[in-house]
């Protein structure tokens, strides 16, 4: 779907307050190749259920870091289960305990922090997108998550041209748990993700 950034930018203005599944029947609706990403964090069901609710057989890319905590790992067992998800599980050319023997989670401020994020988080994504060829991809991005995020909206383009579609941008914590609860939806808040060091920082696939 080809759109300017003043076309997104006038969407934007439209689909606020507009609820996340007309936003994402909008986008299935315009969309050729739709994907959605997920890595099973917090609030990540609520964007899986909105979604698969459209489009059943729409690709869930999960690039799984090889460094989820258990309950993370049953949580999107749990979730591909009783969603029907069609994963395509994406992981790190080099085995965790092979990084482990070798350079273990360096610090922010380890030099070696930036290869380690490329392996495990960046390569991965990349090589899901350039397999899939997406030209919507819907995400779970929220205001209030990271200075980065704070600049985008429902609707963003990525640096590749790539719709973003975040259908609730701007719905804080307390909105989402009713959504869960609504649809009795397991929540998932033991997720560890080994490249960000602070919670506040961006994970580096929307910069």
């Amino acid at each position: 779907m080809a759109l300017t950034e003043e076309q997104v930018q006038k969407l934007n203005i439209q689909f606020k307050g507009i609820p996340p599944e007309e936003i994402i029947s909008w986008a299935v609706k315009h969309a050729q190749i739709p994907v959605v990403t997920t890595n099973f964090r917090p609030y990540e069901v609520a964007i899986l259920h909105a979604v698969s609710g459209v489009r059943k057989d729409i690709p869930v890319v999960w690039c799984d870091t090889g460094y989820n905590t258990p309950k993370t790992y049953k949580h999107a067992e749990e979730l591909t289960d009783r969603l029907s998800l069609n994963i395509k599980l994406y992981v790190p050319k080099q085995t965790t305990a092979h990084r482990d023997a070798i350079m273990g989670i360096p610090q922010i401020d380890d030099p070696r922090h930036a290869k380690f994020t490329e392996q495990v988080k960046l390569e991965p994504f990349k090589r899901a997108m350039a397999d899939f060829k997406p030209d919507v991809w819907f995400t779970n991005l929220r205001k209030g998550q990271t200075a980065l995020r704070d600049s985008l909206d429902i609707l963003s383009l990525s640096k590749d041209g790539v719709l973003k579609v975040s259908p609730f941008y701007h719905w804080n914590d307390t909105q989402l748990d009713a959504y869960l609860k609504k649809y009795n939806l397991p929540n998932e808040h033991n997720y560890f993700d080994p490249t960000k060091v602070l919670e506040n920082r961006e994970c580096g696939l929307h910069s």
